[in-house]
């Protein structure tokens, strides 16, 4: 969750504490996994609807899915919780669960996750209170609340930033970093920092910041709408020349949830999401009912090509190269081996359109193979002078898998 503050007219950078480098190789490819907030938000109402709210039964039945139907052994392997999961403070001063709806512990959850091949993230704030107003970790609190992550076996936190000064957030993310690293234990981090000081230098410094977090939230909160989604994208876009060359093995931009399965986006605007968030080399975590979810919508999510794409070595986040003036935009992503991913995105919401094009256009020469990551046909040979037709539907994609024509005709692998 993102509250806004006004980030002051002064380099906060001066405030930053010596850092100690997170360095825990972690993330070297975006997270994928299972994130509550969007879907479930801050359900705590366990006597009115025990299926849906903020519980350990959630998290538990979530875990079942996620091992079960396939999504673990696609890569999909954390279970992440947000905010909403905290009882209060102990004699100690240690975070403890609610203990109604948390009965027998994160540590339990935690176990019962690695069980089945998942990790478990939780969800903390630096400020006095989480945006949902539970206590916070605040300066002092953090390098206890870190020790007691890992005693919990927790793999991932997400540090949110409600209720904090733009100095509080200066001194308290490279201090939770460090303690992280102190715990011995591998924690990845997911940082809302910059989101919180608008997200552009000089009040983000996105070199420090690969040093102190694994991926980090830029920009505003996804809604289930596709309005939210645009306007997500928009300002990735318009700032693509500063985000794109900080993404990378280790320390990834955030756009947030994907909203695939829930209630706010069309089948076209579903496929656009997924493509769109895999060009941006983005972490893909869900935020659906997976008890619940349609076949269609599985298929989406659950694309091995699709995936394949996201997941490349590299770590190149991809770009906008092409803004047509009939409302069609070409976004590029460079992958291993001299492949690319093409996304062809129509902004239209009349009709499908046919648009056309060469390779050549787009900078690519030789001659290639294309794969259609949504419908699997495979065309070889396509020249770079060829023009070629993509007929795209409103608010819809059509997503290629491009590679060069080797040796006998076979892609390199």
């Amino acid at each position: 969750m993102l509250l806004k503050t006004v980030p002051p007219a002064v380099l906060l950078l001066a405030l930053v504490d010596h850092v100690l480098l997170l360095e825990n190789g972690l993330l070297q490819k975006p997270p994928m996994g299972w994130l509550a907030w969007e879907r479930f938000r801050c359900n705590t109402d366990c006597d009115e609807d025990p299926k849906n709210c903020i519980s350990e039964r959630l998290f538990m039945e979530m875990a079942d899915r996620l091992a079960q139907d396939g999504w673990r052994d696609l890569g999909y392997t954390y279970l992440n919780i947000d905010d909403c999961w905290i009882g209060g403070r102990d004699a100690k001063g240690r975070l403890v669960p609610d203990p109604k709806r948390f009965p027998n512990g994160i540590d339990f959850l935690a176990d019962y996750a690695h069980s089945l091949g998942l990790k478990l993230g939780i969800y903390s704030d630096l400020g006095n209170f989480t945006c949902m107003g539970y206590p916070g970790t605040t300066l002092d609190k953090v390098v206890q609340d870190a020790q007691t992550f890992a005693e919990w076996k927790v793999d991932m936190l997400k540090l949110d930033g409600c209720f904090s000064t733009p100095e509080e957030r200066a001194k308290g993310y490279p201090k939770m970093a460090a303690a992280l690293n102190a715990t011995g234990r591998p924690i990845a981090f997911s940082c809302s920092w910059p989101a919180y000081e608008g997200g552009l230098p000089p009040q983000v410094n996105y070199s420090l910041l690969a040093d102190i977090c694994n991926l980090w939230r830029n920009y505003d909160d996804i809604q289930d709408s596709w309005r939210s989604v645009l306007s997500i994208l928009n300002w990735f876009v318009e700032h693509q020349d500063i985000l794109q060359p900080v993404a990378g093995p280790g320390h990834w931009n955030d756009p947030d949830m994907l909203l695939v399965g829930n209630y706010g986006l069309s089948f076209e605007q579903a496929q656009s999401q997924m493509a769109l968030w895999t060009v941006l080399a983005a972490p893909l975590f869900m935020s659906t009912d997976l008890r619940t979810i349609s076949a269609q919508n599985m298929d989406i999510l659950q694309n091995p090509l699709m995936i394949k794409i996201n997941q490349d070595p590299l770590g190149i986040q991809g770009r906008r190269i092409l803004m047509d003036k009939s409302y069609i935009e070409v976004f590029m992503r460079p992958l291993a081996n001299e492949a690319s991913a093409l996304v062809f995105f129509s902004r239209r919401t009349d009709m499908p359109y046919r648009y056309h094009s060469s390779l050549a256009q787009l900078n690519f020469t030789g001659s290639n193979v294309y794969e259609n990551v949504y419908t699997g046909d495979i065309i070889s040979g396509l020249r770079a002078e060829t023009n070629f037709t993509v007929v795209i539907n409103p608010s819809g994609v059509v997503m290629w898998y491009l590679y060069p024509v080797r040796k006998l005709g076979m892609p390199q692998q």
